[in-house]
């Protein structure tokens, strides 16, 4: 029988904090998806300092569930309390909780994060037998909380950041090309690259049938209809046609047969065109990932990415499963000549330009 280990007690009591801090924050993601769904952000944000009774009183909402939620976001450190029973959204967390049109807006993140659990028991039990939880085992606030999330991204910085890092892609939209989005969930790339570029044609393609009816009404609503579509297929079975340019945005990871899709895209880009993938910024060597961003992207994986994957006997490579050696490695071996990685700054994603 071994010997019992001693244990380090500072270890334990320093463990405990992080438990308690890792708790407390799940309280403040579920407190944060309530003022990001009745506009309780919005509205300090717009209107500035209230008690309990005036922000429900802009909102017509009961005082007494309006004084609960903005102590447990004072304690948390969200929103301020200058003056006893006023509290405030600071201005520089409103970027996060209120900016809906800026690169740091996590509304969408608060409004996926109850959608991503609904699925729970079910998750439990493939623990046990295997398989997954299929796209249609989600709620549609995941989808919408999702399309807001990336499209905040899409919408600052595509274009300036991303793209520009890459002049001749931009020549080439602006001149006028065939662009297909793989994998284009509800449109919103497309839509911003659509107003950008209007001499360009974009076609958008995703094998799930929810998201491509989103997509149209999107695409409808900004005006962009008369240069993109959209159509429902699985393009691990090729594309319908040759395309200038081939995008795809976090959806390498996702895909049951990422080899397949690779090679699909491969055939479909036209010999002097691009393939720009977008993945998830993650190290080569997994014990690498560590910290905060690297904990948020493997739970995705586990609520969603990975598991949605293994429903259809998929690769489940994972939310990390795209680091840049296995960029390189899947690309190659689809047949793709060069990958350059953009210098592009970003703690959540990268972007590759690859060549035929």
């Amino acid at each position: 029988m071994a010997a019992p280990r001693e244990v380090d007690e500072a270890k334990v009591e320093a463990f405990m904090e992080k438990v308690l801090g890792d708790l407390s924050g799940t309280m403040a993601v579920g407190l944060c998806h309530l003022g990001d769904r009745l506009g309780l952000f919005k509205a300090l944000a717009a209107h500035g300092p209230a008690d309990s009774q005036e922000l429900a009183d802009r909102l017509d909402l009961n005082e007494r569930y309006v004084r609960e939620w903005l102590r447990g976001l004072t304690a948390a450190g969200y929103l301020e309390e200058p003056v006893s029973g006023r509290f405030s959204l600071p201005a520089e967390h409103a970027p996060a909780l209120a900016d809906e049109s800026g690169p740091m807006f996590l509304g969408g993140v608060y409004q996926m994060m109850p959608a991503a659990f609904a699925p729970y028991e079910r998750l439990c039990e493939v623990f046990r037998s295997g398989g997954g939880v299929p796209q249609s085992g989600y709620p549609d606030t995941l989808w919408d909380g999702m399309s807001r999330f990336t499209g905040s991204w899409f919408e600052s910085v595509m274009v300036d950041d991303w793209l520009s890092t890459f002049p001749h892609v931009i020549e080439k939209l602006e001149r006028g090309i065939d662009v297909a989005d793989v994998g284009c969930g509800a449109g919103r790339a497309l839509i911003v690259l659509a107003e950008a570029f209007p001499r360009s044609r974009f076609t958008g393609f995703d094998n799930f049938p929810g998201q491509v009816e989103r997509a149209r009404k999107n695409v409808e609503k900004a005006g962009v209809a008369d240069r993109v579509t959209f159509e429902t297929i699985d393009a691990t079975q090729g594309l319908p046609g040759r395309y200038d340019l081939i995008t795809t945005f976090d959806v390498i990871h996702d895909a049951a047969e990422p080899k397949q899709l690779l090679s699909a895209i491969r055939a479909a880009v036209k010999d002097d065109g691009d393939y720009l993938m977008l993945e998830a910024n993650c190290q080569d060597r997994p014990e690498d990932n560590v910290g905060p961003v690297a904990t948020m992207l493997y739970g995705f994986s586990m609520f969603y990415c990975m598991t949605t994957s293994l429903a259809n006997d998929g690769a489940a490579l994972g939310t990390c499963g795209m680091p840049e050696a296995a960029v390189r490695s899947l690309c190659a071996e689809a047949g793709f000549s060069d990958v350059t990685r953009s210098p592009a700054d970003d703690p959540f994603n990268v972007l590759y330009d690859i060549k035929p």
